[in-house]
């Protein structure tokens, strides 16, 4: 069955935190500590969520959304403002997963589609997003999706360090219909 995008709500948070942390699990396997992986824990974080909901929705330019499927979360993306100091464009889209089991089949590209009629609608021309370096899916991904890197790069210290590379769309709306 195909999934759905619509506007999360805080009933979500446990969908989205297994999204995420499945996501992860997945993805980045090999591409951070396994300790790390280990570590993660879907009702930490989603007590982590409740408690910040309100936080992280005070500003009404930011769009978390969920895709849905059969009455259960299959991948979530969240997006807005631009947080760096020197964007190259005004919009961020600052997270987008869909759990492994979805990947390739449309959830994605969903997801990221109504990101970018959001963003446009709030009068980004374009937006950016940071990639975790060596993952070459993720990449793959965006860049049929119209974006490309941009030469940007950051070191992230947090319970590890992470490499990004910076992805750019210069056109949000722009990429051909893959479905």
């Amino acid at each position: 069955m195909s999934a759905h995008v619509r506007e999360a709500t805080v009933g979500d948070s446990a969908g989205i935190a297994r999204v995420r942390i499945e996501t992860w699990r997945a993805a980045y396997r090999g591409l951070v500590p396994q300790e790390v992986l280990d570590r993660l824990s879907v009702e930490r974080e989603t007590i982590l969520r409740i408690e910040r909901w309100d936080e992280h929705h005070a500003d009404a330019a930011a769009h978390d959304l969920v895709a849905v499927a059969d009455s259960e979360v299959v991948g979530w993306a969240f997006a807005g403002r631009a947080r760096d100091p020197d964007p190259p464009a005004t919009g961020e889209l600052y997270a987008i997963y869909a759990i492994a089991e979805r990947w390739s089949r449309g959830v994605g590209h969903a997801l990221l589609m109504e990101v970018e009629r959001r963003l446009i609608a709030d009068g980004h021309e374009g937006a950016y997003l940071w990639v975790l370096a060596g993952n070459a899916r993720a990449a793959a991904f965006y860049e049929q999706h119209g974006w490309h890197a941009d030469g940007g790069r950051k070191v992230e210290e947090g319970m590890h360090e992470e490499r990004r590379v910076r992805l750019f769309s210069e056109r949000l709306g722009s990429a051909p219909s893959l479905v």
